[in-house]
């Protein structure tokens, strides 16, 4: 629906509630691969490079989200001064990479207002100033040449990053292998199912350590399958 209170193309809607702390404390350990296992592997960006430079970085937070013209990053700088310690920006450049939306300046803002990361469906710059670490960030390239600041662009709409539908409010989860968007109304039923897929996982991980895998378990996926073993 448009709003008729703001130039075509701009829309400003209130920040979403935040998720429960526990519940985001939950989380915070779960690591994407186990959301996105849990979940179908249907889930999750694709193409997305960490930029914060420690690979043992995690990112857990409620989605702020932004869509924005390509190149451009006005609705960006006004998302940072909405957005709540914590939260996740999570911005739709359109997939674009031949001018970064976010750079090393924006990295300050983001740093005293204790966000909890950011992930551009775009570009990125002054990587040597991102990879300082304190703030988590993952984005598809990096370019040296800036953006526009004319808009239009949305604040807390549906987007889609690196092919991944986040929502306001959802929740993000980023580590070493990638990151990965929950709605909220799937987080408690998940919570179990991924405790249950870590300790199965644990189990894996003991018996390929004492006997250099699990034959019986392969056997009876191959056998499932209708091959002959």
């Amino acid at each position: 629906m448009i709003d008729p209170q703001w130039p075509k193309g701009f829309a400003i809607h209130p920040r979403q509630t935040s998720i429960d702390r526990a519940l985001i404390d939950a989380f915070r350990t779960v690591p994407a691969a186990h959301v996105s296992d849990c979940l179908g592997r249907l889930i999750g960006g694709i193409g997305l490079h960490a930029y914060h430079g420690d690979i043992g970085a995690t990112m857990c937070g409620t989605a702020f989200t932004v869509r924005v013209r390509p190149g451009d990053n006005l609705m960006i700088h006004k998302a940072l001064l909405m957005a709540e310690p914590g939260d996740v920006i999570v911005v739709d450049g359109a997939g674009d990479l031949t001018q970064a939306v976010v750079g090393g300046l924006m990295r300050t803002s983001a740093i005293a207002r204790k966000l909890g990361g950011l992930v551009i469906n775009g570009a990125v710059r002054d990587v040597a100033e991102w990879a300082e670490g304190g703030m988590p960030i993952y984005a598809l390239g990096h370019t040296h040449r800036g953006p526009t600041k004319n808009g239009p662009g949305e604040i807390n709409v549906p987007v889609v990053c690196a092919g991944m539908v986040v929502a306001p409010g959802d929740l993000v989860i980023g580590d070493a292998d990638g990151v990965v968007s929950v709605g909220r109304d799937q987080l408690e039923s998940l919570l179990p199912l991924v405790k249950a897929h870590a300790a199965n996982e644990d189990r894996i991980r003991q018996v390929n350590a004492e006997r250099g895998g699990d034959e019986n378990r392969i056997d009876d996926l191959l056998r499932s399958l209708g091959c002959p073993v």
